[in-house]
């Protein structure tokens, strides 16, 4: 028996998972669920090599991210399926494209899912020593899994709360770095422009350092495609997943070049010191008590939050593969409530394997499989954009009414974002830091397309 050509798919197949996800939940993980440990942490490294050009680098990379959220939200809002772009991806290309981008994403996932256990499990045990780094990862495994196993609104409360936390401390931080810039704090004097035009000027390092600060903090993006996968569970999908892409895009925007110019803006940018958030930083310098520890919480949560989000997502993506027998179908199992529950251990099976690899040999094997998902982020967006290229003339023309959520000026910002994709890719090539995850990614994808080759191959002659 022949499978049926995508273009011959139903717009929108009917989806066997629960909904129990509302609508405060999708707008809130469409706001925390990209806020994570790369901005409060990570951010320190694109200031080191873009100086105050970090709010360009950071403009440019928001720019493409609203974009393909832009596309994955059109796509989404017309055809909600838990696969999201995966389902997207084979309606517009074939089933090869399907099974890539959806094995690439769940691969991606569960690797970085070890990192964050990890991060959050060495913050716990610089609070309580006693309890070994290995027995806090067990927890957060064990306690997520369950939530993830129970019904899905629990999932949503977890994200709720956790984005609430990380959105109240940038806005915070926003605050009291605007006071500080205007000398309105207790101790502080009016900074004005100084720091953004002295120490080396606005662009210390020129373009360069500009592209160099792109390439530090693009990644930093990912995480908005959950809320795509999770629309699909929402009470109402076609309503909720517009509403929390068209709310999420512009405030995500704001949180991080408002971030950026802040601290750039309060301090040189030569002050920030290595393996320090640049976030303590600044809230030393104006003299919030204890900024250290404040931080260590809310990178703590943004840990907790994302490896909760990855954990979900993984599963749901997972799960979808098996619907179109991409997976095994026994993982099509689903609890009474509606929760794809071996989908789910599944994803914890192999996340628990990359954190003992992460444990046990950080610097080598684990440290390759990291660079192998380290730019797939890239090859999901671009597969994204040209699914969007294709199935927005479909939706045209089969169901226009379902294009609730349109993007902007189609075709030619799905083609810009497109063409700064390549420009990425290339970029990377020419960089010697960012060379191999480039290099280890591309061997990564090019595996999972053979795979996907010799299995469209053997459908063809059966």
């Amino acid at each position: 028996m022949h499978a049926p050509r995508h273009d011959d798919a139903p717009l929108t197949p009917d989806e066997p998972l629960s909904g129990g996800l509302k609508q405060r939940h999708l707008t809130m993980l469409g706001l925390g669920g990209v806020i994570g440990a790369g901005l409060f942490v990570g951010s320190g490294a694109g200031i080191a090599v873009a100086g105050p050009g970090i709010v360009v680098s950071y403009l440019i990379a928001g720019a493409l991210a609203m974009l393909v959220m832009r596309m994955l939200g059109e796509m989404s809002a017309a055809m909600p399926a838990s696969g999201s772009f995966s389902v997207h991806a084979e309606r517009a290309l074939g089933r090869w494209a399907g099974f890539s981008v959806g094995w690439l994403y769940w691969f991606l996932l569960v690797v970085v899912l070890a990192v964050e256990a990890t991060g959050a499990a060495q913050i716990a045990h610089g609070w309580v020593p006693s309890v070994p780094q290995w027995a806090w990862v067990l927890l957060f495994m064990l306690v997520f899994t369950a939530a993830n196993l129970a019904a899905v609104k629990n999932f949503g409360e977890f994200e709720f709360w956790f984005a609430t936390l990380k959105v109240c401390a940038i806005v915070a931080f926003l605050v009291l770095g605007a006071l500080a810039v205007f000398g309105l704090l207790p101790d502080t004097d009016p900074v004005g422009l100084t720091h953004l035009t002295g120490d080396g000027g606005f662009l210390p390092h020129g373009r360069q350092g500009v592209v160099s600060g792109v390439l530090a903090v693009v990644f930093a993006f990912g995480g908005l495609e959950v809320v795509t996968i999770a629309a699909a569970e929402s009470d109402d999908p076609v309503r909720s997943v517009a509403r929390a892409v068209r709310s999420a895009v512009f405030r995500i925007l704001f949180f991080y070049v408002g971030s950026m110019l802040v601290i750039v803006t309060v301090l040189p940018w030569t002050a920030q010191r290595a393996g320090i958030s640049p976030y303590v930083t600044v809230l030393d310098s104006i003299g919030v008590p204890s900024a250290g520890q404040i931080m260590n919480i809310v990178v703590f949560v943004a840990l907790l939050s994302a490896l909760n989000a990855n954990l979900y997502g993984s599963s749901r993506m997972v799960f979808s593969l098996a619907e179109r027998g991409e997976a095994p179908r026994s993982l099509l199992k689903v609890s009474g409530g509606g929760v794809p529950r071996r989908a789910v251990l599944a994803s914890v099976a192999f996340g628990f394997v990359s954190v003992l690899l992460n444990l046990k040999w950080p610097d080598s094997v684990f440290l390759y499989m990291l660079n192998a998902v380290g730019a797939v982020l890239l090859f999901v967006w671009a597969l994204i954009a040209v699914s969007q290229l294709r199935l927005r003339r479909r939706i045209e023309a089969e169901a226009p009414e379902r294009l609730v959520l349109r993007m902007w000026a189609f075709p030619w910002l799905t083609w810009a974002a497109l063409a700064a994709m390549a420009c990425v890719f290339g970029l990377m090539l020419t960089d010697d830091a960012a060379r191999p995850q480039l290099l280890w990614s591309t061997g990564a994808t090019a595996a999972v397309l053979a795979v996907a080759g010799v299995r469209e191959l053997r459908a063809r002659r059966a």
